[in-house]
């Protein structure tokens, strides 16, 4: 979904990159994989913003943002004359790869300029100069990479709304582990745990954006690719679980403040309103202004591809 809108709605600026991610890599990797831009090339893939990587144990701590955005004695003349080198040398291999890797390496080094010669990007990342009450409502994260998973960083959600407001228009995070099979990571110890601070960071975002007017022009949804089991298992966990899940939206204008769909009383499959994953997408386009009925984008071979499946359409309880 980022690199669609990156695509179909560009940077805002030349300083912020139009789709971002804070998402940590993970000991298992899915779980820290932000995607990448597909058949729209890497011009659209997530600029990282965290560094460090989870392993097997719990002993690494993360990085909370990118840890060098200045020039190490480089000035911006001479930064401009290597510009204008390189492009030389470039004209007359643009359009060789027709995979968009050239022309993502040419959106890269103008992403790399516009980062480079504004500190509206490291601005936005450094807490320092934010409002240390607002600080402490966003509640004080764990940097220690989970089990193959990533760190519980809740600062990273004030910093996806101060990138927002500085021109960002998709930002991701990943956050802690919820694969929680059974002991030591069992349903119950690591539900005390992660779900009081997800929780606080959660509503904290919600109540920022409307303080800050905000409600109806982002968008905020967190969610997991399944469902797990209903029934604790025999390690006192909970196993996964396909047939059922959940996301919680908030903001874009939606209508808020409801429960869309229903399970049978077991949570074991839906017995009224089912919601699927592309309706949900369309949800999240519609209120970004893209019409999904309209919108499309080229894939390798020239051919228009829409953003969701054919006849998939927003939630109209939502909107």
């Amino acid at each position: 979904m980022g690199a669609a809108v990156s695509k179909l709605r560009g940077p805002v600026n030349e300083a912020i990159p139009p789709h971002l991610t804070m998402c940590y890599k993970t000991a298992h990797a899915p779980w820290g994989t932000p995607g990448d831009g597909g058949f729209l090339g890497l011009a659209h893939a997530p600029f990282r913003l965290v560094s460090g990587q989870g392993t097997k144990g719990n002993t690494q701590k993360a990085e909370r943002a990118a840890p060098n955005m200045t020039l190490e004695g480089i000035t911006l003349e001479r930064l401009r004359d290597r510009k204008q080198l390189m492009a030389s040398f470039d004209r007359f291999k643009r359009d060789l790869d027709a995979s968009g890797v050239v022309d993502g390496v040419d959106a890269f080094t103008q992403q790399a300029m516009g980062i480079l010669t504004s500190s509206r990007l490291a601005d936005a990342i450094d807490l320092t100069s934010e409002n240390s009450q607002t600080i402490e409502r966003y509640g004080k994260g764990d940097p220690i990479f989970q089990v193959g998973g990533a760190p519980k960083i809740t600062e990273n959600f004030l910093i996806a709304r101060r990138l927002v407001e500085a021109g960002a228009r998709v930002v991701s995070l990943n956050f802690s582990r919820w694969d929680w099979h059974g002991a030591p990571y069992g349903n119950y110890k690591r539900a005390r745990e992660d779900m009081p601070l997800l929780d606080q960071a959660v509503t904290a975002l919600v109540d920022d954006l409307h303080e800050r007017g905000l409600e109806r022009d982002v968008s905020v949804i967190v969610w997991g690719e399944f469902g797990r089991t209903p029934k604790i298992n025999a390690k006192g966990g909970r196993d996964h679980w396909p047939r059922v899940s959940c996301a919680l939206l908030a903001g874009g204008g939606m209508r808020t403040g409801q429960v869309i769909g229903a399970t049978n009383r077991l949570g074991e499959h839906a017995t009224d309103r089912p919601v699927t994953f592309g309706e949900i997408f369309a949800t999240l386009y519609h209120n970004l202004g893209i019409d999904v009925n309209h919108a499309t984008a080229r894939d390798l071979n020239g051919r228009p591809q829409y953003l969701v499946e054919s006849g998939t359409q927003p939630i109209a309880e939502a909107i």
